[in-house]
């Protein structure tokens, strides 16, 4: 039998607000929507309605630039109070230039402006932004432990968030957050189709389904934060969190 793979995301998740219980709105509104689990089904969370149950919404008016921040905001030409936040999010400026900050994250992903982002957040009364979980292993982690509670079995959870890619135009979804699965799947020593042993072969299935997470959530005003998938083989190594996907310094040869 063929393999399939099913992307189905979940329907009228109400709009959250800090404080708000996610897993017990994500669990009814997949069982309003006819929608039944299954061992092996795994849970995508787009990151924007994980970081506003988390209250990482700030108002750019409460925020105080440094000089730092003032300086790498006359290069760059962004609003010093955003790069301010950038710079407490990062534990270093990648790259810069008019128009882009490029930064890695506390919690050492490499992306645009450390994740913060202002798309899909109400600008009722002054200006605001969003930033990521302050830990979005540790957010994968409760979620996954309390889906399982509830579904009385094992359910993996990615976090996801859009990013650009050294390289490629466009933006893909990638894990920022795992739990519950390991976010690579190691073929070395396995043998391709003319017997051929594999030596380097490591899928980032994470970033797989993350990717193609997002296409089902999208980007404007769809409304669906949500997706579970079915039918992803899954690595039989032992779970592991999204910094597995980072590439070491050591080993980066384009810093």
């Amino acid at each position: 039998m063929a393999p399939v793979l099913t992307l189905t995301a979940v329907q009228q998740i109400p709009r959250v607000s800090p404080g708000d219980d996610l897993v017990h709105l994500v669990i009814s509104a997949t069982a309003n929507q006819g929608l039944a689990p299954e061992p092996g089904d795994i849970l995508v969370m787009a990151q924007k309605v994980v970081s506003k149950v988390e209250g990482r919404l700030v108002a750019l008016a409460a925020v105080s630039p440094s000089t730092a921040a003032i300086d790498l905001a006359a290069q760059t030409g962004k609003d010093p109070r955003l790069v301010e936040l950038i710079l407490s999010e990062s534990t270093a400026i990648v790259r810069s230039r008019p128009g882009l900050i490029i930064a890695e994250h506390r919690c050492g992903h490499v992306l645009a402006n450390a994740g913060i982002d202002a798309s899909n957040i109400a600008q009722s009364d002054g200006e605001h932004v969003l930033l990521w979980p302050a830990d979005p292993d540790a957010s994968a982690a409760e979620l996954h432990q309390r889906c399982t509670q509830a579904y009385g079995f094992a359910v993996p959870v990615i976090i996801n968030d859009s990013m650009g890619r050294a390289w490629r135009m466009g933006t893909t979804g990638h894990a920022i957050g795992v739990a519950g699965l390991d976010p690579l799947w190691n073929q070395v020593g396995e043998q391709d189709l003319y017997g051929n042993e594999l030596r380097v072969t490591e899928p980032a299935t994470a970033d797989g389904l993350a990717a193609a997470a997002a296409l089902v959530q999208g980007e404007a005003a769809e409304g669906t934060p949500a997706v579970w998938v079915r039918g992803c083989p899954l690595s039989s190594g032992g779970a592991r969190s999204s910094r597995a996907l980072l590439r070491p310094h050591s080993a980066d040869l384009f810093r």
